[in-house]
């Protein structure tokens, strides 16, 4: 008993369902058969903007990996991770007592040079008086000439080391090149760094990079790219900010394709405009990528855009089948800007037109009775019979594949729906 009137309630829960959908459909849209699918649609007037979308990952502009030049220990850390610093500000300083001691010997080593001068100089001018009096020997005259010459050359060796120590001692400090943030700092105080002219490029003490500066390093479709182009704006969505979208403007494209997750593509980098401060590195960006738009514009459902090749002209057609009363009208037109719903109409419809989103029945009906392999070249893929008929006329939708054996995208002026 209680099976019974379970069964009553889902049949009464069903019928209702179905007296709610077939007074509630839009004006001008009449369905057909159990699953309540829409068969015809009105013309109407509509903005159409097709675009490709693209995805990315959002990263500083400026990222720099901070290593000393020399080696030492890190006498000073005073920044962290997170921590804003103004252009010039510290970043690090390396124990330099080593340094200050070497400097001191080159001091010493310029004064006894300085001085080891002064004697050879003198040496030098008194052998030449003796010489022009005769009293010393041309020999004895050279000999005084090349003491002097060398203690000349041993001062200016002196001062060169005294100026490398000092360079030296000038990169013991490493100061921010430009306002930047931090954003790793794997070393502490008091731990030992190499140099970048060592082992391994040197030691990271820190990365910093400019946020106020972002950009975004996309894979872009092969199929995609050529509707690319420098300096043209794109639309950006943030996935972890909701609601957040940005202006990017494309600073530069690859010029050689690279493969990533198996697809073929172009890297592509995306500078943004008026960074929202919630956006961080890291942070995956949607691009969306505007190809073509038309407003206000006579459109259709794609579904009701029907292509077929003329057998005599060798040409594809474009047609819809227009309500007339019981009967249908096939009609050519010419189809402009679409996108992945409407098909924009430039010729051939007006406004308030109704139009079928399947092959009227008489028309199911010739196709099927065409012997197989003599069908008109429509569709890709067609099946047999009298699906291989229907499938052999298409429309450019993914929706259409209600009335069609999954057809192909359609070839439009601006763009497809791929």
């Amino acid at each position: 008993m209680k099976k019974t009137i379970a069964v009553i309630i889902i049949v009464g829960l069903g019928g209702g369902a179905a007296y709610l959908l077939r007074n509630n459909l839009p004006k001008g849209v009449t369905t057909t058969g159990s699953a309540a699918r829409p068969t015809t649609a009105e013309v109407i007037q509509t903005n159409i903007n097709f675009s490709v979308n693209a995805a990315g990952e959002i990263g500083p502009a400026e990222q720099v990996s901070v290593r000393p030049e020399i080696n030492g220990k890190i006498e000073q850390l005073p920044v962290d991770i997170g921590d804003r610093v103004k252009k010039g500000e510290l970043l690090f300083k390396l124990d330099d007592k080593e340094l200050q001691q070497q400097r001191a010997s080159n001091l010493t080593d310029i004064e006894r040079a300085r001085l080891s001068l002064e004697k050879a100089e003198r040496d030098f001018k008194r052998a030449r008086e003796l010489l022009a009096e005769k009293l010393i020997s041309q020999e004895l005259h050279d000999d005084t000439k090349t003491t002097f010459e060398l203690a000349k050359n041993s001062l200016d060796r002196s001062q060169k080391d005294m100026a490398i120590t000092d360079e030296r001692l000038t990169k013991t400090e490493v100061r921010a090149p430009f306002d930047c943030t931090i954003l790793t700092r794997p070393v502490s105080t008091g731990q030992a760094v190499s140099g970048s002219g060592g082992f391994n490029s040197g030691t990271e003490v820190l990365t910093i990079a400019d946020l106020n500066s972002m950009v975004i390093n996309a894979h872009v479709n092969q199929a995609d790219v050529p509707r690319l182009k420098a300096d043209q704006t794109v639309e950006v969505t943030v996935e972890a900010v909701a609601g957040l979208k940005v202006t990017g403007i494309v600073e530069r494209i690859a010029p050689q394709a690279t493969i990533k997750n198996n697809i073929k593509g172009f890297a592509a980098r995306i500078a943004l405009r008026n960074v929202d401060p919630r956006v961080r590195p890291g942070m995956t960006a949607n691009i969306k990528i505007p190809v073509a738009s038309a407003e206000n514009v006579t459109a259709v459902p794609l579904a009701a855009v029907f292509t077929e090749k003329n057998q005599e002209t060798a040409q594809y057609e474009r047609f819809v089948y227009v309500q007339q009363g019981e009967a249908s009208e096939k009609r050519n037109v010419k189809v402009g800007v679409s996108d992945f719903f409407f098909a924009e109409i430039q010729e051939g419809l007006a406004a308030g037109e109704i139009v079928a989103l399947e092959l009227p029945k008489e028309e199911r009906e010739k196709k099927a009775k065409q012997p197989t392999g003599q069908l008109p070249g429509g569709g890709a893929g067609a099946a047999r019979g009298a699906k291989a008929a229907e499938s052999s006329i298409t429309t450019g939708s993914a929706s259409n594949a209600t009335n069609h054996t999954k057809p192909p995208a359609p070839r439009v002026d601006a763009g497809s729906s791929r």
